[in-house]
């Protein structure tokens, strides 16, 4: 079953019914469901699908050359054009009688075997552009390729795109879609494990308990989640044994640049560059305290959930897992599950917080959301907040997120109230998010104050599931 993906859907029937030429670069990470979207969109079009395989550029010239063939002729036939342009001005050439998609799936693979074939592209989509009806797609899992040589000013096909897509992870209210008969609190759980990434979400049986699907999936051997993190890493980078140290490092509680540096063994200078293609392939976050744009504050945060997940729980239980002890693993486990979910709560907070201001129900309209951290003056000791995020310099909001079983109780309004008077706003609102409700005290506290949001997780969750109606 296809969910989600609405917005890209749209933009891409809008750029095929235009009936003229089009040109749309759809990228994103591996696993985030590219392929699935536009396989999607091509149902009931007249369509050349191609994807490029890691080989030569001859593997390559005659895959594509069999799929065009068998478009225009219908047959299979073990034909083969000669170069690279004759097959692809045979395509500009057919969309000048009908409109014609035309796919070329993990483009990388086939640029780097042939390195004349974006200047051969450029050259047919200006001598065609005019006359054709084409809509090419070009796709790819390299972030970085896609962006340096299809996006960037210096590449040849800068200039002649008409769309370009970042295909993202699902929110927390997209991926509610996939996780249909979890409890409430398992959907959160499964959400903070396995994040938004469509193929992530699919190795989740809704139908079985979290432990079950923990167990069957990153507690077991033979699963596609137990190896897929340095299975990915293998794919993008060239060397994966530094930046798994590095991904272990922040997963273990390193989030400065000299801590990370100090674990990995390598000086920061080396570890900047490997954070920064991290940082790229959207693994790991580079955060600073909100209104900070450069700090040396800075942190380090591992942005994918099941990375995160991963690499905090799966690598101390190794020797466990091989031995088939997944009962074992689990219950060394599931007591910190309640400590690591508080940073995949504050993300779903933080959705809830856009989702109310897009629909025009936020007492304040922030323009950023963000985490701070830093100093009281006052008591000398370091202190944070959950979120905040300010609409001038009068007003802002601050939030705290606890995804504990005890009910919250009035002295972590008092705290957030103390900390959001650390800044100088005369206007603050202050929301608390909790799990499991909130005290007597702290409710009436709240309904004194006049400016306090109370949110449980549940109300939270009737908002997203309410919008997917």
């Amino acid at each position: 079953m296809f969910v989600g993906r609405a917005c890209e859907l749209e933009a891409l029937n809008r750029l095929y019914q235009s009936d003229h030429f089009e040109f749309a670069v759809i990228y994103g990470r591996r696993r985030v469901g590219k392929t699935a979207l536009i396989n999607h969109f091509l149902q009931g079009k007249k369509a050349i699908y191609f994807m490029g395989v890691e080989s030569n550029a001859r593997q390559n010239l005659e895959n594509l050359s069999r799929n065009i063939l068998e478009y225009s002729m219908q047959v299979e036939t073990e034909t083969a054009f000669l170069s690279f342009q004759a097959a692809l001005e045979y395509v500009f050439q057919l969309s000048e009688k009908e409109r014609l998609v035309f796919v070329m799936d993990e483009y990388p693979y086939v640029a780097r075997a042939s390195k004349s074939l974006a200047s051969t592209l450029q050259l047919l989509i200006d001598k065609y552009k005019d006359s054709s009806r084409l809509m090419l797609i070009l796709c790819g899992s390299s972030m970085s390729y896609m962006e340096d040589e299809v996006l960037a000013y210096k590449a040849p096909l800068y200039g002649r795109r008409t769309a370009q897509m970042k295909l993202l992870p699902f929110d927390f209210e997209e991926a509610c879609h996939c996780l249909t008969y979890f409890s409430a609190e398992d959907k959160a759980l499964a959400y903070g494990m396995a994040g938004g990434t469509p193929q992530y979400l699919l190795q989740m049986d809704d139908r079985r308990s979290i432990e079950e699907n923990v167990k069957n999936t990153f507690l077991n051997p033979t699963s596609f989640l137990f190896e897929e993190p340095e299975n990915l890493l293998k794919q993008e980078v060239r060397e994966p044994a530094i930046y798994n140290a590095i991904i272990t490092a922040i997963a273990t509680g390193a989030s400065r640049m000299a801590e990370i540096s100090v674990k990995v063994g390598e000086d920061t200078s080396v570890c900047a560059s490997y954070l920064k293609n991290l940082i790229s392939l959207g693994l790991v976050q580079r955060e600073t305290p909100y209104g900070e744009k450069a700090s040396r504050r800075s942190v380090y945060n591992i942005e994918d959930p099941m990375f995160r997940f991963w690499y905090r729980f799966v690598p101390a239980q190794r020797s466990v897992i091989t031995r088939g002890a997944a009962d074992l693993a689990w219950r060394r486990i599931a007591p910190h599950l309640s400590e690591y979910m508080g940073k995949a709560f504050e993300e779903i907070c933080r959705q809830y917080l856009w989702k109310r201001l897009l629909e025009d129900r936020s007492p304040v309209e922030f323009d950023d959301l963000g985490r701070w951290w830093g100093t009281d003056a006052a008591t000398h000791s370091q202190v944070e907040i959950d979120i905040m995020g300010a609409q001038d310099v009068e007003t802002a909001l601050f939030a705290e997120c606890k995804w504990t079983n005890e009910k919250v109780d009035l002295g972590v309004l008092e705290t957030l109230l103390y900390r959001s008077r650390l800044f100088h706003y005369e206007n603050t609102h202050l929301y608390l998010f909790a799990k499991n409700g909130f005290t007597k005290g702290c409710a009436e506290a709240a309904e004194q104050m006049g400016n306090v949001t109370l949110v449980t997780y549940p109300e939270m969750l009737e908002d997203f599931l309410t919008g997917q109606e």
